[in-house]
């Protein structure tokens, strides 16, 4: 199955990644089989009353992998959601997890919609009956497969799914770790919203921080001064490009669905989000900013680091010739074909890819997760501890030294860690030390020839292992 951007379909793509990867690994084929494979697919159909009439709503869950349980993954609702899409993304779920040491199964749902067609109350109507198919089938719960928000899906529609899954498991004591990506009344966690976004520029920091891969692509180390182009200005490139712009990175152009705008200058980004909400939802003729006559011209413009954070098959082989990008970061999911990223390799590009770059969003739910089971607020046990602690090493400070510290930085310098803070750093470590261990594949193994495979190198190593441990195969 291929469309007219790839001769792959988006699942034969992560296919031919794993077999790339696997082909350089002496693990028994048989093993590789059974990582490869998806687990459990679950297609549904199911009627919903709107106004009008009946509608029969088509939707699915796929639990790629139980090497880990529960199973994780977003729920996206999207006209274009296909089964072969969705394996494609739990089956990336189950890598990314195992990237970034997160002991969960790779995992994803897709309600064939199209939300702006719906009014609230209808949406509401479709989230709680595929909530209740799930439920019908063992396809979620704490221990089982936890879902979270993805394209078309946030907040609100995981508050539904909790409560859903709560009138029929009232008795479940551990209901709020059914869902992540929750809001923090319903048992979220703080940084959640952005975590994908902040993730993203945690990587993204690190791989140019790396002065000897700076220097192949005769770059300046650091992030300040490099050009940026976005591609989707979503949840995820938002933030994305809000974290590069507050480190120094020049926003130079943004892509959406409406078009693409540039300023060689730079874009101000929480000014063009407030521009955009004004404009309900629309960025073009942004005043300072100038239109693109075509949008794809944004994802050609010149430029330090090329940002695809919409959907998947955006770069492909007729457009990646003249992608001039040094470093391509992949915030979407499957947003380059196997066609363009040979391209792009072939031109010397650094390619991040995504099982790794956009791991932040399943990080912090994992942080969510272990929230929901232990049934208390990071922070809440130590912070008072930390500040009364801090304190007394200043106070000693100003004793010695016979200083006075000032009011305000005497409070920043004591101040206990709050959830937020403690879910951060957790990100950024997490992000940091993902990044390593896949750069020492790429670094020291010949044939790991790019950062992709050596993702999936690392990946899949770490999944083999956890069936061994388990005794599955001896």
């Amino acid at each position: 199955m291929s469309n007219s951007k790839s001769k792959y379909s988006f699942f034969e793509s992560v296919e031919l990644y794993f077999d790339k990867a696997a082909g350089i690994m002496n693990y028994d084929p048989g093993l590789l089989q059974q990582i490869k494979s998806c687990n459990s697919v679950y297609q549904m159909r199911f009627p919903v009353r709107m106004r009008g009439g009946i509608q029969v709503i088509e939707a699915y869950r796929v639990q790629h992998s139980h090497h880990k349980t529960p199973c994780k993954g977003g729920i996206r609702f999207s006209s274009k959601v296909n089964q072969d899409e969705v394996m494609a993304l739990a089956a990336l779920m189950t890598y990314k997890c195992a990237l970034v040491d997160v002991p969960f199964g790779g995992g994803k749902g897709g309600v064939k919609i199209s939300p702006r067609e719906y009014t609230e109350e209808e949406l509401e109507r479709i989230t709680r009956r595929y909530t209740a198919e799930l439920i019908r089938k063992r396809f979620i719960g704490p221990a089982v497969d936890v879902p979270a928000p993805d394209y078309g899906t946030g907040e609100r529609e995981m508050a539904w799914i909790l409560d859903t899954y709560v009138s029929y498991h009232p008795e479940d004591i551990d209901a709020a770790g059914c869902v992540t990506g929750k809001p923090v009344e319903q048992g979220g966690v703080r940084g959640r919203t952005e975590a994908t976004g902040r993730g993203i520029f945690y990587g993204l920091r690190e791989a140019c921080n790396i002065a000897e891969d700076m220097k192949a692509l005769k770059l300046s180390t650091g992030l300040d001064g490099k050009k940026v182009v976005v591609q989707g200005l979503g949840n995820v490139g938002y933030y994305a490009a809000k974290f590069l712009q507050e480190a120094g990175a020049i926003i130079v152009a943004v892509a959406e669905y409406d078009g693409a705008i540039y300023n060689e200058k730079g874009i101000d980004v929480e000014d063009l989000a407030k521009y955009r909400k004004e404009n309900k939802g629309g960025i073009m003729n942004y005043p300072k900013a100038k239109n693109f006559e075509d949008r794809r011209e944004a994802l050609e413009m010149q430029c330090d680091i090329l940002l695809p954070a919409a959907l998947e098959q955006q770069i492909h082989g007729e457009n990646a010739p003249n992608i001039k990008a040094k470093i391509i970061a992949e915030g979407a999911n499957g947003p380059v074909t196997p066609e363009g990223e040979a391209i792009l390799l072939q031109k010397g590009a650094i390619m991040i890819p995504d099982m790794y770059l956009n791991a932040g969003g399943v990080t912090v739910s994992y942080f969510e997760w272990l929230k929901n089971l232990s049934h208390v607020r990071f922070g809440r046990m130590d912070k008072r501890f930390q500040q009364t602690a801090f304190d007394k090493i200043i106070s000693e400070v100003e004793k010695l030294t016979g200083r006075n510290i000032e009011k305000e930085q005497k409070m920043f310098l004591t101040k206990g860690a709050d959830e937020i803070d403690l879910v951060n750093s957790g990100l950024e470590e997490t992000m940091i030390n993902a990044y390593h261990s896949i750069r020492d594949v790429w670094k020291n193994n010949p044939q790991a020839k790019d950062l992709r495979t050596a993702a999936f190198y690392v990946a899949i190593d770490k999944v083999a292992q956890s069936y061994m441990s388990l005794g599955v195969f001896p």
